[in-house]
């Protein structure tokens, strides 16, 4: 991939996970430093006004995107509810590391150790 992905990442997911992208070297944004009480909407206009790939845990944002038609960069819903930082940032690494040239624009789920992309 010629260019690397630009994130916004949610409260939820966490500060591993925010150091951890910021570390290897990708556009990070964090929420808890924008905003921390922005709403999904918020952060989906941001996130296109940016280009940015949403990194959430929070589920709301499959019915923006589907059910209400929102415009998106890209989200990607982890659902990992019971997982720690570093089974978080372990799941970001191996999504990375796999799937990155696929990820830009596009609704993904990661969940059962198993990444669902939608267009």
């Amino acid at each position: 991939m010629t260019t690397k992905l630009k994130f916004l990442v949610d409260v939820g997911v966490g500060k591993k996970v925010e150091k951890w992208l910021a570390d290897n070297d990708h556009d990070v944004k964090c929420i808890r430093d924008i905003n921390p009480k922005a709403d999904d909407s918020e952060i989906l206009h941001l996130a296109v006004t940016e280009g940015r790939m949403v990194i959430t845990m929070d589920k709301d944002f499959g019915e923006l995107v589907y059910n209400s038609g929102k415009l998106h960069s890209g989200v990607l819903i982890l659902r990992l509810e019971d997982a720690d930082g570093n089974q978080k940032v372990k799941v970001m690494k191996k999504i990375l590391t796999e799937y990155s040239d696929k990820l830009y624009g596009k609704f993904c789920v990661f969940q059962g150790e198993r990444l669902r992309i939608k267009s």
